[in-house]
């Protein structure tokens, strides 16, 4: 079964605990600001674009296992062909190796036993290459994809295009590594920083109520605190902006 890896469906449970973990979230939220549970109601508007963000992030994560994966499974096609495999067969030498490494599971593994498959069914490689590009949303798999074809038509060495195609995406995974390294602390800030606000109203809720009463239940009240909550969010996802590089 092929997979497109721009799209990813929740399962039911996964979807619950979502649901559960934002409207748990929505609940601290509107007792901190506004003493009332009842404050919930007007943040379900943002529950769709939650579990939109959440999508989004799991399909973030499946392409980088793609590309993990992808990066073990053409370095082992790669040195197939140096031992004299065909193509065809060197795709099987890796399918074995992905096998060993991340378990027959792993999402290049299932992507290389449907090419054999498929493969066996009479279909080109450079077709199931072309198309694992397409459906992966990746520029390296789909530019490999693309060399690939071209180099299969007019006999380039294919040996040479995978291993230089497997350096260049393992050059720029280290340099995202080393830039995610470079700012893991500042992450970490940034996340310390977030509940901040939260632990301050916490605490002066707790051990001075008085403070704060004159913010809740009023008019006026929920216009400051609304408007800090204003302030917070845009702060939080500024941060987040900040700290968050695509290589």
């Amino acid at each position: 079964m092929e997979r497109d890896y721009g799209v990813w469906k929740f399962s039911g449970k996964e979807k619950a605990k979502l649901i559960l973990s934002y409207l748990g979230l929505c609940g601290l939220v509107s007792w901190l600001f506004y003493h009332s549970f009842w404050a919930v109601l007007p943040f379900l508007a943002g529950l769709p674009v939650f579990l939109k963000k959440s999508r989004e992030k799991r399909i973030k994560e499946r392409r980088e296992e793609l590309l993990t994966e992808f990066l073990t499974g053409i370095r082992a096609i790669a040195s197939a062909l140096d031992a004299g495999y065909s193509m065809e067969n060197a795709l099987g030498e890796a399918l074995k190796e992905t096998e060993k490494v991340y378990g027959m599971d792993g999402v290049f593994t299932e992507e290389l036993r449907e090419m054999e498959r498929k493969r066996n069914l009479n279909q080109s490689m450079e077709t199931l290459w072309a198309d694992l590009g397409k459906r992966s949303g990746l520029e390296d798999i789909e530019n490999f994809g693309e060399i690939f074809q071209v180099a299969r038509r007019s006999g380039g060495n294919l040996k040479e295009i995978i291993q230089s195609t497997a350096d260049n995406i393992t050059r720029k995974t280290e340099t995202r590594r080393e830039i995610e390294i470079s700012l893991a602390a500042k992450k970490m800030e940034q996340k310390v920083m977030s509940a901040v606000p939260f632990f301050i109203l916490a605490y002066v809720d707790l051990g001075s109520p008085e403070f704060l009463e004159g913010l809740y239940h009023n008019k006026l009240g929920i216009f400051i605190m609304t408007a800090c909550l204003g302030l917070y969010l845009a702060a939080f996802f500024w941060g987040r902006r900040i700290v968050e590089i695509e290589v």
